[in-house]
């Protein structure tokens, strides 16, 4: 079917549901007092302005992605609507939402990436779960937002330019629900410290502040969030020791993310005991001591997942560039302890983490050798030791992680020479060892003691006797060379001397040529003037 949708469309009374592709005006919908379900998802249509509805349930869950744009007007807030879930997620959406609207027990409300601003909206208690991530949003969050929405079990919030510090006296999520919750706050400009009500948030699974400018000590009190699964406080300027009761409390943690901030004394020996703990991100911050030869213990880096689970989302940094992780993020296993004054050993328990994908200890003050099992990383995709102060050889068996695609141990003192085989072959750049002064071996320019020999190797008295036959050829070649010049040069000019016919006929020749040679440039000179000349008379003549 081609052409325009009728407009006669708006006089089906009876019409529950509306499925369709095109382009949709007020007079298409106006009449239609029962509809319940608009799709308008994954295809072209677009919605000429907003439409009155009176029908008093609309559960308007499939206008998701339908490309539509401009603002809603003020009289369609204004409508007597009861909605069981608003779902306008990725459309071009603007303007300001006020706090109107009307949604029966248990509803949802997505309205992420679209250019919705002002303030936050606080609608009625029945909503259960809020996202508005990637959106315009600005000003503080209503300090009375946990008491206005008390049923909120997920809230998401992030990607917007909202101020202020969190509510201190009120929960945010979870009021009085006790499914499992999920609070995002991150990429915000929000400062203070953290509250010790977040302790309240019991059922709590995922807590996402990270990218913002929260400071100050983690609170006591978020031991309390005892089935945290997900916890990203990276990218702000918290401060103080990482609390040891994080590994003794949350037993089910997988993400425990705090890059970024400022972090001091050691690591918990006590983190070692999440067996769950699949991505460790403690880098960017103050910490020293040694890393804790338990963190070998963490299982879950060291088994296979078979099964899909949602974890949320995250950025996990991987060869240098940190890249956002949603749908696989359950399989990305990973310790970052980079950027921080660490000193000692490498752990070789590390190395019995047999799926871990990422290890980056880098810019510490490590010391010692690099783990001589590394080859058991069979899963390692980024392996980065650079700027520490390891020595010894590089084990031989980093040359069989198969998965290895990036490779960085350069500023160290590293020696000896460089493995070659397997994939260490596709790893050609000299700058991955940069500043180890005692390797050598390729890619560097730095030849091993024994690689001149093996390109010329020894001959005993043969060598002798080379030498001796390649000075005697070498006289013989002076020599013949020598006497070839003289009969060539005499062969020639003595002829010319001693024979009168041979050198007036020689020099006639001579003279023949040159007089030819000055004949044939005359002739081009002259054709070029005669050129030029009529070309001179044919532009006076236009």
């Amino acid at each position: 079917m081609s052409g325009t949708i009728p407009e006669t469309l708006g006089q089906l009374n009876e019409l529950v549901a509306v499925d369709v592709s095109g382009v949709l005006t007020e007079s298409h919908l106006s009449n239609l007092k029962n509809l319940k379900d608009l799709a308008i998802s994954n295809n072209p249509s677009v919605l000429s302005g907003f439409f009155p509805l009176s029908s008093n349930t609309l559960s308007w869950d499939h206008a998701k992605d339908g490309r539509i744009s401009g603002t809603i007007p003020d009289w369609f807030w204004k409508l007597d609507l009861e909605l069981d879930q608003l779902d306008l997620r990725y459309n071009h959406l603007s303007g300001r939402i006020p706090n109107s609207l009307r949604f029966t027990s248990q509803s949802s409300v997505y309205l992420k990436r679209n250019h919705f601003s002002g303030s936050l909206p606080l609608w009625s208690s029945n909503v259960s779960r809020l996202n508005l991530r990637n959106n315009l949003f600005s000003g503080p969050i209503p300090s009375d937002i946990g008491e206005r929405m008390p049923m909120l079990m997920e809230l998401d919030l992030s990607y917007n330019s909202l101020t202020g510090t969190l509510p201190r006296n009120s929960r945010i999520v979870g009021w009085h629900s006790q499914s499992a919750g999920a609070l995002d706050l991150s990429n915000n400009n929000l400062s203070g410290e953290l509250p010790s009500s977040v302790g309240s948030l019991m059922f709590i699974v995922f807590l996402t502040l990270s990218n913002n400018h929260l400071s100050g000590e983690l609170p006591s009190t978020l031991q309390n969030c005892t089935i945290l699964s997900n916890l990203d406080l990276g990218g702000n300027w918290f401060s103080g020791n990482i609390p040891a009761w994080i590994g003794q409390t949350m037993p089910g943690l997988w993400i425990l993310r705090l890059r970024s901030n400022l972090f001091n004394g050691s690591i918990p020996s006590q983190l070692c005991s999440l067996s769950s703990l699949h991505i460790l991100d403690l880098a960017q911050n103050n910490l020293s001591g040694s890393i804790p030869s338990c963190l070998g213990n963490l299982s879950a880096m060291a088994s296979e997942i078979e099964l899909y689970r949602y974890e949320g989302d995250s950025t996990v940094l991987t060869k240098r560039r940190e890249d956002s992780y949603r749908s696989i993020l359950y399989l990305v296993n990973s310790i970052d302890l980079s950027n921080n004054a660490l000193s000692g050993d490498v752990p070789g328990g590390l190395t019995n983490l047999s799926t871990l994908g990422t290890l980056n200890l880098s810019i510490n003050h490590l010391k010692g050798k690099i783990p001589k099992n590394i080859g058991q990383l069979q899963r390692l995709e980024t392996l980065d030791l650079s700027r520490n102060q390891l020595s010894g050889p590089i084990p031989a068996g980093v040359a069989s992680l198969t998965f290895l695609n990036h490779l960085n141990l350069s500023y160290n003192n590293l020696s000896g020479r460089i493995p070659t085989g397997n994939q260490l072959q596709a790893l050609d750049d000299p700058s991955i060892y940069r500043d180890n002064p005692a390797l050598c071996g390729r890619p560097i320019t730095a030849k091993c003691p024994g690689d001149d020999e093996a390109l010329n190797p020894p001959g005993g008295d043969h060598e002798d006797e080379d030498e001796d036959g390649a000075e005697f050829e070498m006289k013989w070649f002076y020599l013949s060379m020598g006497i070839g010049f003289v009969v060539g040069i005499w062969g020639v000019c003595g002829t010319l001397l001693v024979m009168e016919s041979w050198r007036e006929a020689y020099f006639r020749g001579m003279y023949k040529m040159k007089e030819w040679i000055m004949l044939v440039i005359q002739l081009n000179v002259a054709r070029l003037l005669q050129w030029k000349l009529n070309l001179g008379r044919i532009q006076s003549r236009t």
